[in-house]
């Protein structure tokens, strides 16, 4: 079914950036759909930002949009997530997910996702 691994997190100030790092030990481009998704302490897991591989749409909570970008390497084995101008509320576990058996519009469900990494942790500072 293949793994997940995420790295890049950290400690940053408010208007600082990250960009996390999603590795996989499957070929990306056999998955249509891949994310990102966070959760903070007390809340639900949130969808953050996708691609569609094959057709390269992306998709954004509106939260981030402006200052979050979805890509992936030229190998197809890397997920990034670069984040800029973040904010205190960005703070949160953030999780790289595949195995999405949903439809575009429904990306941010997290319960349509079947592969997860182990997380990576973002804390930003006021």
């Amino acid at each position: 079914q293949g793994q997940l691994v995420e790295s890049g997190g950290g400690s940053v100030q408010a208007g600082g950036s990250l960009r996390l790092s999603c590795a996989a030990s499957v070929d990306i481009y056999r998955r249509a759909y891949w994310s990102w998704f966070r959760q903070a302490p007390g809340k639900e897991r949130e969808g953050v930002a996708a691609v569609a591989i094959g057709v390269g749409m992306t998709y954004y909570a509106d939260s981030v949009k402006g200052r979050f970008t979805i890509s992936q390497d030229s190998t197809g084995k890397i997920l990034y997530l670069q984040m800029n101008s973040l904010k205190p509320e960005d703070t949160a576990m953030y999780y790289c997910a595949a195995d999405f058996s949903g439809s575009g519009g429904s990306w941010s469900w997290h319960q349509l996702w079947g592969l997860w990494g182990q997380g990576t942790q973002v804390t930003v500072s006021s």
